[in-house]
């Protein structure tokens, strides 16, 4: 196995952060080692049956959280190579300039990013053209400078179409969704199997694994990959300033391994967890959090899906995910008020129905079906020390992540959810069944780790370095300072791919100095 080797460099984290850097070095000559928790997803018919993803939850782990008050629950988290993204609907959206600058909402304000768009840009077409991003510069009227994206959009079926010229009717600018699925020009998309939420069978899909992992892996045939690897805890040197070894555990046994550099991407949560578990004499609250900032500024989006119908339109449209609507992104949409992104879902079946908590849903599951047009609205989530991760004795011994998270920046998401909803009334949609946003719901996690130029308030700096240690860096989700209103994939991607041009280079002079 060659897990107590020194390595050039270990990733812990095989997810969209773990496998963008991975496939950033994969022409370089440096050992690389790669520790997942999970296994890789076998493509297979489960892949696609509702039952088994939604209901059985097969792909889930055995994890159970605790929140504020003690209570249990099942966070839906994925240990698996490709991590959550092997999950996701595709969606892939540049993050606008104001978003890394910062924002002023009413009932608070984000947090700049020590980075610009323009130190993004270039990652951000990198990433777009690795993961096969379909989408139509110039349509999007908060669309930050950019060139071309690398396919061209997906065609909408004609009830989505139907739906587009409504909203323009009314003032909207709909326009095609950017997304990471395979369809149209040289794709291999299977329309109407389920793609938002599931795993593809076919990798039809843009995620971690398909996008990055597995190319890296192509190119570059000296990277170790080692599975069902659970990191527990980080050890640094006798002065501090760097991270002499790990301890993982592997096949009930617990190893250790030592390299040049390490680098966390294990997820917002994860990651905090590992480094406050990592405390010692010298970080007595948690390894690299000096400023005490580690595990704060949990992020997640305000999320509500508005499920909309009439009893005499049908939808029988099999891929929906092919449009959204940014007009009240800044807040100042004539049409209403609120702020935040409209997109489609992927198409709500029979069987997603006769699992909702209506029962009037269930009892009219294919009726409902048949006739929805489903849709995601999402807002900022606001960085707050309240919501935070933290790491608490489990029952029966060992630890486990305590997350506590109070809902904020709900009157622009209410004013959004309402706005929207008038306009689809206004559409003829007689019937809107809406499920709002809930502190468990954690998708799209990021903070706990915010990347900053002042040690004071941030975990790591803009070559996303922890501060305090020489070698450790972060490429997850977990270095965002805020959380904009779109989706965070692919500024994941962006962001590893920019820190691993600046890891390519500190392993070379490290190797020069070392006479390799």
């Amino acid at each position: 196995m060659g897990l107590l080797e020194n390595y050039d460099l270990v990733i812990i984290g095989a997810g969209m952060g773990g496998s963008a850097l991975a496939y950033a070095l994969r022409h370089t000559s440096h050992s690389i080692l790669i520790l997942e928790r999970g296994e890789y997803i076998r493509q297979e018919d489960e892949n696609w049956d509702i039952d088994a993803v939604i209901t059985q939850r097969r792909y889930d782990p055995d994890d159970t959280w605790v929140d504020a008050d003690g209570q249990e629950f099942t966070p839906r988290v994925y240990y698996n190579v490709g991590g959550s993204s092997k999950f996701f609907g595709g969606s892939s959206f540049r993050y606008r300039e104001v978003d890394l600058t910062g924002r002023v909402y009413p009932e608070g304000e984000t947090v700049p990013w020590p980075v610009s768009y323009e130190d993004l840009s270039p990652y951000y077409d990198e990433a777009e053209q690795a993961m096969k991003v379909r989408g139509l510069a110039g349509a999007d009227p908060t669309e930050p400078p950019r060139g071309a994206y690398p396919f061209p959009p997906i065609e909408s079926e004609p009830p989505i179409a139907q739906l587009a010229e409504g909203f323009r009717e009314r003032g909207l600018t709909p326009f095609p969704l950017p997304i990471a699925v395979y369809q149209g020009t040289n794709g291999h998309c299977r329309k109407g199997s389920p793609c938002d939420g599931f795993p593809c069978k076919i990798r039809a899909k843009g995620d971690g694994e398909n996008a990055f992992f597995r190319p890296a892996l192509k190119d570059k045939k000296d990277i170790t990959v080692i599975t069902s690897a659970r990191v527990t805890r980080l050890h640094h040197d006798t002065a501090g300033d760097r991270i002499s070894h790990i301890e993982v555990m592997v096949d009930g046994k617990v190893q250790t391994v030592s390299a040049r550099l390490f680098v966390l991407a294990a997820g917002a949560a994860n990651t905090a967890a590992l480094l406050l578990g990592s405390a010692s004499d010298r970080y007595p609250h948690g390894i690299a959090n000096g400023s005490g900032q580690v595990g704060k500024n949990f992020m997640a989006h305000n999320n509500t899906v508005l499920m909309a119908f009439s009893l005499f339109r049908k939808n029988p449209t099999r891929f929906q995910k092919t449009i959204t609507l940014n007009d009240f992104y800044h807040g100042d949409c004539p049409q209403g008020p609120g702020a935040g992104n409209i997109q489609m879902r992927g198409k709500v079946q029979a069987a997603n129905n006769a699992r909702h908590a209506n029962p009037l849903v269930r009892l009219f599951a294919g009726f409902i079906a048949a006739r929805s047009f489903d849709f995601w609205l999402m807002s900022e989530d606001l960085p707050s020390a309240e919501n935070r991760v933290e790491v608490v004795p489990a029952a029966g011994g060992g630890t486990r992540i305590r997350l506590s998270r109070r809902l904020n920046n709900l009157s622009v998401h209410r004013d959004l959810v309402r706005s929207f909803r008038k306009i689809l009334r206004s559409m003829g949609f007689s019937f809107i069944i809406e499920r709002t946003p809930s502190p468990s719901v954690i998708q799209h996690q990021v903070g706990t780790a915010r990347a900053g130029h002042d040690p004071a308030t941030s975990v790591v700096n803009s070559s996303c370095r922890a501060h305090e240690l020489e070698n450790l860096y972060i490429v997850d989700g977990s270095i965002f300072p805020s959380s904009a209103a779109v989706n965070p994939a692919l500024t994941i991607a962006a962001n590893a791919l920019r820190v691993g041009s600046i890891l390519a280079e500190e392993l070379d002079r490290a190797a020069g100095k070392s006479g390799n």
